[in-house]
């Protein structure tokens, strides 16, 4: 899966504050993500996080993920 820093990412799961949608900080083994709902930031697995993607934007255009 093709993820850049600086991504939205729209998970499958909201967060508790209601947002789907978060932004990529750092990737590597792990993902840091920023929620654009309440700014909560998160580490977790590369694996979990690209399990949950149901879609990518880049530069407001929508990416095959």
């Amino acid at each position: 899966m093709n993820i850049q820093v600086g991504d939205i990412l729209t998970l499958k799961k909201k967060h508790p504050c209601g947002s789907h949608q978060w932004q990529v900080l750092r990737i590597g083994m792990d993902f840091k993500l920023r929620c654009l709902g309440c700014e909560h930031e998160i580490m977790t697995p590369r694996k979990k996080a690209e399990k949950n993607v149901r879609q990518i934007e880049r530069d407001g255009a929508v990416v095959d993920g």
